[in-house]
């Protein structure tokens, strides 16, 4: 092949190309989602009632929980979208455990306290349907933000990239729940919120992994098929 056949070869196959837009550094992309978050957050708080959220925070148990699903959102947001970058390390994704152990720990403690914290009612099943229901309203917009986010990296792992996506849009809605839940912790109450949990995680990680390229074809390519 002559040279200058070679080189209109190159130009016929590059020339219609688009340059590729370089991502952020997956820090600056969590640091994005999370301050959607807190756009969200700032949107909600006219409708608290910060003087009840102020008492109830005085119990140890209740202030805890509280700062560990803030720390846990934060963390797994960080964490899903370092596990979205090829070549990272799959250990970022044991980073939200330290503050997911405090969430659930504290949640925990708050049931076996036998005295009702200030500021608190015990709730009713018509309570904890609407703590359902704000749980699963707020998580679903944050984790469509999330995976449409995450997926122009290109995961190798989407599936656990995506439920730790679940995670932070779950701890992300537990935190934005607290000034609007003037409940004490119950053992049924804390059900109800790990079932969420777990279920938000679930789902983002099935649906979530497979918009991200975690489907059967994707499965079938890690094994070699």
């Amino acid at each position: 092949m002559s040279e200058s056949v070679h080189e209109s070869l190159v130009d016929d196959l590059v020339g219609g190309l688009a340059p590729v837009r370089r991502l952020s550094p997956p820090a600056w992309r969590a640091a994005a989602w999370l301050a959607a978050v807190l756009a969200l957050a700032a949107i909600l708080m006219p409708m608290a009632d910060m003087d009840g959220l102020r008492i109830r925070l005085a119990t140890p148990d209740l202030r805890v929980a509280a700062l560990g699903a803030g720390l846990t959102a934060v963390a797994a947001a960080l964490a899903a979208f370092m596990t979205s970058v090829p070549g990272r390390s799959l250990r970022w994704a044991l980073l939200p455990l330290a503050p997911a152990a405090f969430w659930i720990g504290a949640s925990g403690l708050g049931c076996l306290r036998g005295w009702l914290a200030p500021g608190t009612t015990p709730a009713d099943g018509h309570a904890m349907g609407g703590c359902f229901a704000f749980l699963v309203g707020v998580s679903l917009p944050l984790s469509v933000l999330l995976v449409a986010m995450l997926r122009r990296a290109c995961p190798l792992h989407p599936n656990l990239t995506a439920a730790l996506g679940g995670l932070a849009a779950a701890a992300a809605a537990a935190t934005l729940l607290v000034p609007f839940h003037p409940h004490d912790a119950t053992a049924t109450d804390l059900l109800i919120h790990a079932v969420t949990v777990l279920g938000v995680i679930g789902l983002n990680g099935i649906f979530g992994g497979r918009l991200l390229g975690g489907g059967p074809d994707a499965s079938r390519r890690d094994r070699g098929g």
